[in-house]
This record gives structure tokens, sequence and C-alpha cells, in this order.
């Protein structure tokens, strides 16, 4: 087993990274704030994540809170403010986010390493606290949590051999 997440990452590198992605894929003049306190506050709302498995495995997990995926979803989008985003909408825009962010925290943690695919429904359980960074953020007001967890158990690596 590698070392914890905690050993390898902490909270403010998670921020700005989560800042540099936010700027790129919301826009240049949405600002995502750092939350207050040490101890991050629990999202309510869907959740998309990425696997990252390599020299150490986890997941990078992004959770909205409820109220902010319309909102996330029209500026990623740039839908008209009336216009109601689909599920299907907010599903990708969260993954694609995900994604990036995980894309992002996978250059900074030893190599190789390889990404998995995007995926969204309720957030993967955590693993134990000593291998969990979170964050918490707002922007526009909304409340969001970025959440880089260990696995709970190693992800099965598959080889296949080539016959001779």
């Amino acid at each position: 087993m590698s070392a914890p997440i905690t050993a390898l990452l902490d909270g403010e590198t998670v921020t700005a990274v989560a800042g540099e992605v936010w700027s790129a894929l919301v826009g240049e003049g949405e600002l995502l704030l750092p939350g207050l306190g040490p101890v991050a506050p629990a999202v309510d709302g869907p959740s998309a994540w990425v696997t990252v498995t390599g020299p150490w495995d986890g997941v990078v997990v992004l959770t909205c809170g409820a109220s902010g995926t319309a909102d996330l979803t029209r500026s990623v989008l740039q839908l008209d403010d009336d216009e109601q985003p689909t599920a299907e909408d907010v599903d990708d825009v969260l993954r694609e986010l995900a994604n990036i962010l995980g894309g992002n925290v996978k250059s900074l943690l030893p190599g190789p390493s390889a990404l998995g695919l995007p995926e969204t429904g309720p957030a993967p359980l955590r693993a134990e606290d000593e291998d969990t960074c979170r964050v918490s953020a707002s922007w526009r007001g909304h409340d969001l949590a970025i959440t880089i967890q260990g696995a709970s158990e190693a992800p099965a690596h598959h080889t296949t051999e080539v016959p001779k």
C-alpha cells in the first residue's frame, strides 16, 4: 500500500487545482471560493467521481449542493438563465468536472497512474480518514465538496496474458 493521500496532497493544493479547473470550465470570471474552517461540512447533492489507479488507488469525488446543479449546468453549457437543463445535462457537466479535476489530481500523484471513466450517483463510501482529503468550497453561494479518498478495497488489476 502506498502512502495515504494526506501524505501526498493537502487541502490547499486541492483547492488551488479546483479553482483552476473551475475557471477553465465554468468561466474565467467564475470564482470557486474555498470553504471556511478546518472541517468541511457535508454537502447534500449529486456526486460525480473518477477512479485513480496506480501507486495510490482511490477516487476523486465532486459533490454539488442540489440547489446549485442547475445553475452550474447552465453556466458550463452557456444556457440562458431561464432554460432548465435536463438531468442528462447535469450528469454530463458533473462528470466532466470530476474527470478534469481527477486528471489534474492524478498528475500530482506518484505515477504512472490511470484514470477511470467518470460516473455519477451517490458518492462512493469513504475510506479511512487518514486516506481522505476533503475540502469544501462555494460558487455563487452554492456548496461544493471535493473528496479525494483511498479505495476501501484496492481495485482489481487485471492483466491479460498473450498466448505464445
